[in-house]
C-alpha cells in the first residue's frame, strides 16, 4: 500500500492512494478523526461482509467510536470503546461472532492498535444489548501470555 499527501493551499491536503483520492480538510476535519473513521469503517466493513459470506444480511449498522487520549504530547489512544448497533437476521450469538472475528482477526486497523491501546466494545443487535463494555480477548493494551500451548501430538 502506499499512498502520497500533498499539501494544496492553507490547511487542505490532497491524499492519493492507488485507487482514488481525496481531500483532507484540517481542522474541519482532524487527521486523528480521519485515523479513528478509518479504524471504525474497517470494522464496519467487516460486519457487513462476514455475514454476507455466510448468507445473513446485516441492516441499521452504526458503529460509534470513542476514545480517551493522552493528555500531553505525543496524544496517543489510551482507550478505545466501539458500540456496534445493528439488526439482522441471526441470532445473538452469530451476531457477536461476526464483531468479535473483526476485532480479533480480521480488522487490520484494530489489530495495529491493540497492543498499545484497551479496546472495549458493547454490541446491541436488533434492539437487545448482547454484549456490554467488553474487553478484546488479546488486546488490553499489553501483551498477554496464555502460557504454552500444546498441539495434537501426530
Amino acid at each position: 500500500m502506499k499512498i502520497t499527501v500533498s499539501h494544496q493551499d492553507e490547511m487542505r491536503f490532497e491524499a492519493k492512494t492507488e485507487k482514488s483520492s481525496f481531500i483532507i480538510d484540517c481542522p474541519q476535519i482532524s487527521p486523528i478523526e480521519y485515523f479513528l473513521s478509518g479504524i471504525i469503517a474497517c470494522s464496519a466493513t467487516d460486519v457487513v461482509m462476514l455475514p454476507k459470506q455466510q448468507g445473513y444480511a446485516v441492516k441499521n449498522l452504526a458503529v460509534e467510536g470513542e476514545v480517551v487520549r493522552n493528555e500531553s504530547a505525543p496524544r496517543k489512544f489510551n482507550t478505545l470503546h466501539l458500540e456496534y448497533r445493528f439488526d439482522s437476521d441471526a441470532d445473538d450469538t452469530l451476531a457477536a461472532r461476526w464483531v468479535m472475528a473483526s476485532l480479533e482477526t480480521y480488522c487490520s486497523t484494530i489489530n495495529t492498535i491493540r497492543d498499545s491501546v484497551v479496546i472495549t466494545y458493547t454490541i446491541i443487535h436488533n434492539g437487545n444489548t448482547i454484549r456490554e463494555n467488553e474487553k478484546m480477548i488479546s488486546g488490553g493494551g499489553s501483551s498477554v501470555d496464555f502460557g504454552s500451548l500444546q498441539g495434537c501430538n501426530a
